[in-house]
């Protein structure tokens, strides 16, 4: 801990998964994260549960988001992460603009290519290739950020954050690099690590600075010594992944070694 900066901060989210509830089981769960300091509130971008019964109750991202920016009031929400090929670009655009509006400027975009097969097949979408699929991410962010520059009203911070998540050296982390602010990433601390250092490699290529990409990962139910060490290898965005029934007391935990340990000052 001596050799962290002492305004070292490090946030932590959590993504309740929108699956196998009742929309009153989120919106409450929405209202107490926010209530008990959490920095960032996600869902996902699924239109089936993607564990146990394969038909139970499931809500749609974005009109789920529209509610988690009435219903909090601090944390900034998003969607962990919003699949590119469902919406046309420019729409994604505006729906994220409006989002950003009805939040107070509090809109995080969460971006990826999308892996789910069932949600593309059910839904007349073509699955296409990994390779594909991440073109056309690719090819989505220019248009993104063109109409957030044309379109009115813009973004109340004149653009939002986007994430973009996933692990892939050779095209993810190169497009992450080029475009994102935060970077997704998966697995234990020497993999992250590992494709931390690779993306440095890539903003070296494009001629960005590193220090521009804030470096977030997802947990459950993680020791104290594993917060640790995801900190030691520069993930400063700690999300926890929660399905109902809630567990707000591991939640209750990570929030409180954050005010131990790091500064969260504004």
């Amino acid at each position: 801990m001596s050799q962290i900066p002492a305004d070292f901060k490090v946030k932590v989210g959590v993504q309740l998964h929108p699956q196998h509830i009742s929309y009153e089981n989120f919106a409450e769960a929405v209202s107490i994260v926010d209530e008990m300091g959490v920095d960032s509130i996600w869902n996902w971008d699924h239109f089936f549960p993607i564990y146990g019964r394969s038909q139970g109750n499931h809500f749609e991202a974005w009109t789920l988001l529209a509610a988690m920016a009435v219903l909090s009031q601090r944390a900034y929400i998003g969607c962990l992460v919003t699949c590119n090929a469902y919406r046309n670009s420019a729409l994604l655009s505006n729906m994220a603009k409006t989002i950003d509006h009805i939040s107070n400027g509090r809109l995080i975009l969460g971006l990826g290519a999308g892996w789910f097969e069932r949600d593309f097949q059910e839904y007349g979408y073509q699955f296409g290739s990994n390779g594909s699929r991440l073109a056309e991410l690719e090819a989505s962010l220019p248009i993104l950020l063109h109409r957030w520059q044309v379109d009115m009203p813009k973004p109340i911070r004149g653009t939002i954050p986007i994430l973009i998540g996933g692990g892939g050296e050779k095209k993810t982390l190169r497009i992450a690099a080029q475009y994102a602010n935060i970077w997704h990433g998966y697995g234990d601390s020497e993999i992250l690590l590992h494709k931390r250092q690779v993306l440095h490699q890539w903003c070296r290529k494009c001629g960005r600075d590193p220090q521009e990409i804030e470096c977030s990962t997802t947990v459950r139910n993680p020791s104290e010594q594993r917060l640790e060490e995801l900190v030691s290898v520069g993930i400063t965005h700690i999300i926890l992944a929660m399905k109902f029934p809630w567990d707000f007391a591991t939640l209750e935990r990570i929030i409180q070694w954050r005010n131990r340990f790091y500064n969260t000052s504004t």
